[in-house]
């Protein structure tokens, strides 16, 4: 188990130099030891604030969750100015220097984006927004695609750049291109390993998706994800005890239609997607029905 105030003070120190740039500088919490983390622990939740002029940044981890908040305003700046800026998963329990780097690299380029002078330039293209949780689990709106994509790249950040890639390439997300590319081969791998935190982590997400996900977004977690077993039973198998009642039998299902005769040509299909050619807006069906399922 990783020391949860260690892999912060290498994300603070990771940071440092790009918060300065911005303009921000940590504020020291009464009692601390010099050169010790400036953090505040309350509940579990582990707080990190800076100051600038006329602006705020707050680092805070809880819920195995790092989320950068900032604010812009003149005078007091009060808890309520701040706004969500960027947020990563980040598990004290699997926490490694890979994730130090991805969240280094992403709150960095959200800092210059923000709060950057002119002589600096982000170094990311404009994503597309995701759904948030607390939006989702209103029912104001369901989860999408790109949703799915931005929270799977926390899990598995080796996949952020290839993910961006997309994005820029097609000027939206194309999940079929992602995933057949790139995401489904560190699933396959997740999964033939079948290591209880690593595979609860995966299908905490993809239940997550799934139950508030759109139509199209439950088909690509469905058939375009865990559609590519093969109908691979040792896999399944694994697969089971982490997926969730409402997805369970139609993975199975479609694993098993995608294994058949009948299934052949859709399977080509998912293994090879059609070039994406940008269309007139129009509403879309999801990829089972347009596999006749």
């Amino acid at each position: 188990m990783a020391d949860i105030y260690l892999v912060l003070g290498d994300i603070f120190k990771g940071l440092s130099e790009t918060v300065k740039e911005c303009g921000f500088e940590p504020v020291i919490p009464e009692g601390s030891e010099n050169g010790a983390l400036p953090a505040v622990t309350e509940s579990g939740r582990i707080t990190i604030e800076y100051k600038g002029e006329n602006k705020a940044l707050r680092m805070e981890h809880f819920n195995n969750k790092l989320t950068l908040f900032g604010a812009r305003k003149e005078g007091e700046i009060l808890a309520s100015d701040f706004s969500q800026l960027s947020v990563s998963l980040l598990e004290a329990e699997t926490a490694n220097d890979k994730d130090v780097r991805y969240v280094v690299n992403e709150f960095g380029e959200t800092l210059v984006e923000n709060f950057g002078t002119k002589t600096q330039k982000p170094t990311k293209s404009k994503l597309p927004q995701p759904v948030s949780k607390a939006a989702a689990k209103s029912g104001s709106v369901t989860y999408d695609a790109n949703t799915l994509a931005n929270r799977f790249t926390a899990i598995y950040p080796e996949l952020r750049d290839e993910y961006k890639a997309n994005c820029e390439k097609y000027g939206k997300f194309l999940p079929e291109d992602f995933f057949v590319n790139h995401g489904n081969a560190v699933v396959h791998a997740t999964i033939k390993e079948n290591n209880p935190t690593k595979m609860k982590r995966l299908f905490n997400l993809l239940n997550d998706i799934y139950e508030d996900g759109s139509n199209e977004t439950q088909s690509i977690i469905a058939v375009t994800i865990l559609g590519s077993l093969g109908n691979d039973q040792e896999m399944l198998a694994a697969c089971v005890d982490y997926m969730s009642d409402d997805m369970t039998a139609p993975v199975i299902n479609v694993n098993k239609f995608l294994a058949s005769s009948n299934g052949r040509g859709a399977k080509m299909k998912l293994e090879n997607p059609p070039k994406y050619k940008p269309r007139k807006a129009k509403k879309k069906k999801g990829i089972m029905s347009s596999l006749g399922m």
